[in-house]
């Protein structure tokens, strides 16, 4: 068995551990500088950190310790000596799998050690700075989950079935957000007066207080002309008055229907419609929204005034949707990715040909 490490040893002293990679026995006490506790103060008082945050700090710079002193058979400097090219080596340990996680937990960890170094500089405890000429991953965003056009006709088709107030309700509720992208604050508060004369085009007042237009679809125009002699049902006693103005009351407490409540009715529908609930969302049905009138042509610049985006930046997001469901679509069904087993994600490669 590997010698342990005695408690309160330096992480560089002792006899050296039988070789384990990588970096030092998990149950060795490691020795950090003086400096560690140094800058963790200083995050504390300066910067106000909070003790969740200045544990974090901790765990982080005791791990990038602990990986730095286990290289070089056990002999690797201490942290407040390592260079950049101990630390390159640490995070490319980190980012080893690639994965998403790894990707964050290298941008973090990086990030705890920038900070500390640039702490030992301007207290005069390093001369150089190693982790200044240490670039951070690029952190790729995260793709909207969305429905397929067949899941929302299903949600659709159920909640019309269900008719009565509440069925009316929320099948006027589903096809306004699938016809508009709205959030889900913007349609559960929507007042009657949003509706233009004809009827046709919505108007919106989203985040801070700008207002946008958006053309309603037929579906929704005979979806809300089917609910709108029913809302009354929903009118709280006594509150009539104040609640005459909301397209969607509630006879709940607050008097008004709340994104709380409708994502909880989303999701009975969901799992009426045969869905997982768990993939049903007012915001996945916004990016099904954004992603399918993408599919059918819409240009970026009209989704994004009808999201309420104020850069167009943040729509862009839609067209990498687009993009990977056509890859998927090419490397299940376009024959020449067919051809050779072993070019899947590559379809444009062609298997050998007899001949």
């Amino acid at each position: 068995m590997a010698p342990r490490i005695p408690k309160g040893e330096a992480a560089t002293g002792g006899a050296a551990p039988k070789k384990r990679s990588p970096g030092r026995p998990r149950g060795a006490t490691l020795a950090l500088p003086p400096g560690v506790d140094a800058f963790l103060d200083m995050a504390v008082a300066e910067r106000g950190a909070a003790a969740n945050t200045r544990d974090a700090y901790r765990r982080d710079l005791v791990d990038a310790a602990r990986f730095i002193a286990g290289q070089k058979g056990g002999k690797g400097p201490a942290l407040d000596q390592a260079g950049t090219d101990d630390l390159r080596a640490y995070l490319d340990h980190l980012g080893r799998d690639g994965t998403q996680a790894a990707v964050r937990t290298v941008a973090r960890r990086l990030s705890a050690l920038r900070q500390y170094y640039k702490f030992l500089v301007s207290e005069g405890r390093r001369d150089i700075d190693p982790a200044a000429v240490l670039d951070g991953p690029r952190l790729g965003r995260p793709l909207p989950k969305i429905l397929s056009e067949d899941d929302v006709g299903r949600m659709l088709d159920t909640a019309a079935a269900q008719g009565g107030a509440e069925g009316l309700r929320l099948a006027a509720l589903l096809e306004l957000l699938y016809a508009t992208g709205l959030r889900v604050s913007e349609l559960v508060g929507l007042p009657l007066s949003a509706f233009s004369r004809d009827g046709r085009v919505l108007v919106v007042k989203g985040k801070g207080g700008k207002e946008r237009m958006v053309p309603l679809s037929p579906p929704a125009r005979d979806a809300l002309a089917a609910y709108l002699p029913h809302r009354a049902a929903f009118f709280s006693p006594g509150r009539e008055a104040k609640q005459a103005s909301l397209l969607f009351p509630s006879r709940s407490s607050g008097g008004t229907l709340t994104r709380q409540r409708f994502g909880q009715l989303l999701k009975d529908l969901a799992l009426a419609a045969g869905l997982d609930p768990a993939k049903v969302s007012p915001h996945v049905l916004r990016h099904a929204f954004a992603t399918h009138l993408l599919d059918h042509g819409a240009d970026l610049r009209s989704v994004q005034k009808m999201l309420g985006h104020a850069d167009i930046g943040t729509t862009q997001i839609y067209t990498h949707v687009v993009g990977e469901r056509l890859r998927r679509t090419v490397e299940d069904h376009h024959p020449l990715a067919k051809e050779n087993p072993g070019a899947k994600g590559n379809p444009g490669v062609r298997g050998p040909r007899k001949g």
